[in-house]
């Protein structure tokens, strides 16, 4: 059974203003970041690998885990949100807050209650803890999850006992990636964490990011 979990937000996603962001594919320039964490060291040599079944956190999977086998988990999927562009970034940021901080109740009309998401997303992850396999020469093998912002800021909640730490939320990268250790319920790499000396690359890239390229708390 794993005790530690490796939880990858997806690469820079690829906005459509008139596609729910749950279809959203990830950005041609994604490759970039992805081959960064991938060759950081970060992520374990030999993990059970899973992924959300949106697009973009299936491609970042499939980029991540190269040749190993990845288990799409429905359940693993961002918040539940109905299709709407946000012109206005600090609309978005203030919309998913209020999610956080009133989680029993839709932040707006259609968004699933962060209530309802946390308690998904941490049942799929009980789910797995359970029912993974040892490696090929019975060595334990960590779990490697690869998401969305909001679903993993509420996981890491859920399992540490904090309150959603939103400023860490409003910091992730496209990728990110954050260790749990599930034995202690401790936090012990934050995201952002893998970056090293890698420098920041900042761009303003249309409506409704603020943070794109390697940063952006921008949906998902």
């Amino acid at each position: 059974m794993p005790t530690v979990l490796h939880l990858i937000r997806h690469g820079r996603s690829r906005p459509e203003p008139a596609v729910n962001s749950a279809l959203w594919r990830l950005h041609d320039d994604a490759a970039t970041g992805l081959a960064l964490l991938r060759e950081s060291g970060a992520l374990p040599p030999n993990p059970f690998w899973c992924s959300s079944s949106e697009p973009k956190a299936m491609a970042t999977a499939a980029a991540l885990a190269v040749s190993s086998d990845v288990q799409v988990i429905h359940d693993l999927r961002e918040q539940d949100r109905p299709t709407h562009w946000y012109d206005d970034v600090d609309e978005f940021e203030a919309t998913v807050a209020r999610a956080m901080t009133e989680p029993d109740r839709p932040a707006e009309p259609g968004w699933e209650p962060a209530a309802e998401t946390t308690e998904r997303v941490l049942a799929a992850v009980h789910r797995l803890v359970a029912s993974i396999p040892p490696g090929p020469a019975g060595e334990q093998r960590d779990l490697a999850l690869a998401g969305h912002g909001t679903a993993w800021t509420l996981l890491v909640a859920a399992i540490t006992g904090a309150p959603p730490d939103l400023e860490a939320w409003r910091r992730m990268r496209m990728p990110d990636h954050a260790v749990l250790d599930l034995a202690s319920g401790r936090l012990v790499q934050a995201w952002g964490g893998w970056m090293g000396h890698w420098s920041d690359h900042d761009d303003d890239s249309g409506p409704g990011a603020r943070r794109t390229g390697l940063r952006g708390s921008e949906a998902g």
